[in-house]
């Protein structure tokens, strides 16, 4: 029997198991619900203050991809978002504008109030939701083990299956699962504990060794970063796939165990209390079984940030990851929360954004995970942001008129 046959039969028999306990799953639970209540731009607090000329530099290089799809093409996520063909005029103007440069606050503005319409996005009646920050980490590495370098950074094994189960399914939309083909059984992949014990030594999978596991740990939750080398040359590594458990939060471990109160848990506590327990941190980090693949990203250095989901460079301060499930990326966002300050407290934070990222953390309709950047305040923002807050979401006009005022599905 050949490979690929054995994979199709051990698949055949695990998708009736997943499938039976999703479809269970599903009963059990009363099924959410998205709303979109239609506004005005001058409902927007900060509106009038925000400078989108950021933004609509981000969203005209995510509408490369959208003026090459099937005008009838869906856009993606919930169905509110209609199809390529709603957005494709909005883009050729945007790319326009972009093309002849010398784009002010002014103009961009003007740019989206013709272009959009907002909507005020709801889940099971609340337009409340948690936002949070990411950034671009930088590690030290080496091409080969020796010295300092140490911990691998390990490409995508060739036996990890991903399964979409929306393609068996419709109630199943966006939800994926992974693992690999075992005799005729499609079981879970090594968590990061067993390859961390080394499931994987001897693959000739390491793309890089870093100096820093810890690091190497924060680099698998953001998903990308920059490896910095002993010449001072540099390059970027994303995200290429994960091996499908579930993310965990080590920073509820510490509080359940009394080593960080709830409101001391950020990245920097938490990498401090890592750093301070050598002998227990392995042990820790292994709680968060979820064990990110990655690849090296193509682009000399200089694009403004990492690629997202979206397949462009994020833009700092104007990126947002959404669960993709919902809201489609390519899409503007008018975000209400605010922004920790170095010595305590925070700040108003009214901007807008692009859905441009997505990430395994990232669920709900109001959720999101703002792209600071790197470097230092990059960080200190990111690894403290974790802020209520609300967002609108921009859709073209024509959509709009079809719409209406309100708009609600159950999923």
């Amino acid at each position: 029997m050949s490979a690929r046959a054995r994979i199709r039969r051990g698949l055949v028999s695990a998708l009736g198991s997943v499938l039976l306990l999703a479809g269970c799953a599903e009963r059990l639970s009363a099924p959410d619900v998205v709303a979109l209540e239609r506004i005005e731009f001058t409902d927007l607090t900060g509106w009038a203050e925000d400078d989108p000329s950021g933004a609509l530099g981000a969203f005209a290089r995510s509408c490369a991809a959208v003026l090459a799809r099937d005008p009838a093409r869906s856009m993606g996520g919930a169905g509110f978002a209609g199809t390529a063909g709603d957005w494709q005029p909005g883009c050729t103007e945007a790319r326009a504008m972009i093309e002849a440069g010398g784009v002010d606050k002014v103009a961009a503005r003007g740019f989206f109030e013709r272009a959009f319409a907002p909507y005020q996005v709801f889940e099971n009646g609340t337009s409340e939701g948690l936002f949070t920050g990411y950034y671009e980490p930088e590690l030290r590495g080496a091409l080969g083990p020796g010295g300092a370098y140490q911990v691998a950074l390990y490409a995508r094994p060739p036996d990890l299956v991903e399964l979409d189960l929306g393609a068996f399914r419709d109630e199943l939309k966006g939800e994926r699962i992974a693992g690999r083909v075992e005799g005729e059984r499609f079981v879970p992949y090594a968590d990061r504990a067993q390859i961390a014990s080394g499931a994987l030594n001897g693959d000739g999978l390491e793309l890089v060794w870093v100096d820093d596991a810890v690091a190497a740990f924060f680099l698998h939750i953001q998903g990308s970063g920059r490896i910095v080398f002993e010449n001072g040359q540099s390059r970027r590594i994303g995200y290429a796939a994960s091996n499908g458990h579930v993310y965990y939060a080590i920073g509820r471990a510490l509080v359940e165990r009394g080593a960080l109160s709830k409101d001391e848990v950020s990245l920097q506590t938490i990498r401090a209390w890592l750093g301070d327990h050598p002998d227990e941190a392995a042990a820790v980090m292994a709680l968060n079984s979820s064990y990110v693949f990655f690849r090296w990203l193509p682009g000399d250095g200089s694009e403004p940030g990492p690629l997202g989901a979206a397949n462009v460079p994020l833009t700092p301060g104007r990126s947002l990851a959404v669960d993709r499930r919902i809201l489609p990326l390519g899409a503007p966002l008018w975000l209400a929360t605010s922004a920790p300050l170095p010595g305590g407290g925070e700040a108003p934070l009214r901007r807008l954004m692009i859905a441009q990222d997505t990430g395994g953390a990232i669920r709900g309709a109001v959720r999101g995970d703002l792209f600071w950047g790197a470097g230092a305040e990059a960080e200190r923002i990111a690894g403290h942001m974790r802020q209520t807050g609300n967002f609108a979401l921009l859709l073209p006009r024509a959509l709009a008129a079809v719409l209406g005022e309100r708009a609600e599905i159950a999923r």
